[in-house]
């Protein structure tokens, strides 16, 4: 079935990242499109777009086509994926073939949002397309015996949303997605620094702040950074120094949140698989998992084990490809 060529597409809010079986990741790229602001036509991709971000004149518009884990604009996806699929199979030097491939969808996702991913792959140029959802991919990537009966949960902090799931005999037993995710933190970010300093940031400022000196609330040693922006009263450019305090100060309230999804997912958790999570643990995945402190922090307010996944940008990504080969099994599992 899967002699043609089979590729694995993990379509996030944030990155779009290709996986093959034969290459392992072969595209890794922000989830950015540049347009024409007159024409829509595609400028540019990836980290092209995002290169443009705040700095491109007003004749080219940069633009996300996912927003929270779904298509927000079909047209501007579909060119996306066009794109990034002619690039995946010329690496694979096979660029006349149509691929066989397995996406990744939100495990909130509506069959109306199912169908609206579903067809932009197929219409990108997918011999044949098929769909799992984001938590179990993210589970079959970072390792976890997800088709044994025992409790494998995976917490996967995206761009747009965070998941929580809990997989047992490879179906989802448990799960809950928040919109709270490594944008919102970025967003978090740049509203403290206008609010405290009155200086304005961009995106791409909050992000490094966010993976520089971003905490989870645990004590540490303070560390700081210097950020330059706006300065809003005046207009004129503004050097601030911000320390790690202050961006877990500015963090507390989506991280609240991302933990009051766990907790949620974990109480609907039936008592013969809670035993399982105090020796599992959890697994984090995702861009989120990589804040600082953020296992330790989770470990102690949780009171189980937390564990990085092996690869967490790819995790998903990753097993939305290993999953190509496991459909037959999967399928059963579901049922």
């Amino acid at each position: 079935m899967f002699s043609a060529t089979a590729i694995g597409i993990d379509l996030g809010t944030a990155n779009i990242l290709v996986y093959t079986k034969e290459k392992g990741i072969i595209i890794n790229e922000p989830s950015m499109v540049a347009l024409d602001a007159k024409t829509r036509a595609v400028l540019a991709i990836g980290n092209e777009a995002k290169a443009m971000l705040g700095k491109a004149p007003d004749s080219i518009l940069i633009v996300r086509p996912l927003k929270d884990g779904v298509i927000a604009d079909f047209d501007v996806t579909r060119e996306l994926l066009t794109i990034v699929m002619q690039r995946a199979l010329k690496e694979l030097g096979s660029a006349f073939r149509k691929p066989t491939v397995m996406v990744c969808t939100p495990s909130g996702a509506t069959k109306v949002e199912r169908r609206e991913i579903h067809d932009a792959v197929k219409k990108s140029g997918a011999k044949s397309v098929h769909l799992i959802e984001e938590t179990v991919a993210a589970a079959i990537g970072a390792n976890l015996p997800i088709s044994e009966p025992v409790a494998s949960v995976i917490v996967d902090i995206g761009g747009g949303t965070t998941e929580v799931g809990i997989i047992s005999f490879g179906g989802v037993v448990s799960s809950n997605t928040v919109k709270v995710a490594g944008d919102r933190m970025d967003e978090d970010i740049i509203h403290y620094v206008r609010k405290q300093y009155n200086v304005l940031i961009g995106e791409r400022t909050a992000e490094n702040i966010k993976k520089e000196i971003g905490y989870a609330p645990i004590s540490h040693e303070v560390e700081k950074m210097d950020i330059r922006g706006r300065d809003i009263m005046t207009g004129l450019p503004k050097t601030i120094t911000l320390s790690s305090l202050e961006t877990q100060d500015a963090l507390k309230e989506s991280l609240s949140a991302i933990l009051e999804c766990i907790r949620a997912t974990l109480e609907n958790c039936p008592a013969e698989l809670s035993g399982d999570m105090v020796d599992q643990g959890v697994v984090i995945s995702g861009g989120g998992a990589l804040l600082k402190g953020l296992q330790e922090w989770l470990s102690k307010e949780i009171s189980v084990p937390v564990h990085i996944a092996p690869q967490p940008l790819e995790s998903v990504a990753i097993g939305t490809g290993l999953s190509l080969g496991m459909i037959k099994q999967l399928e059963k599992m579901s049922r």
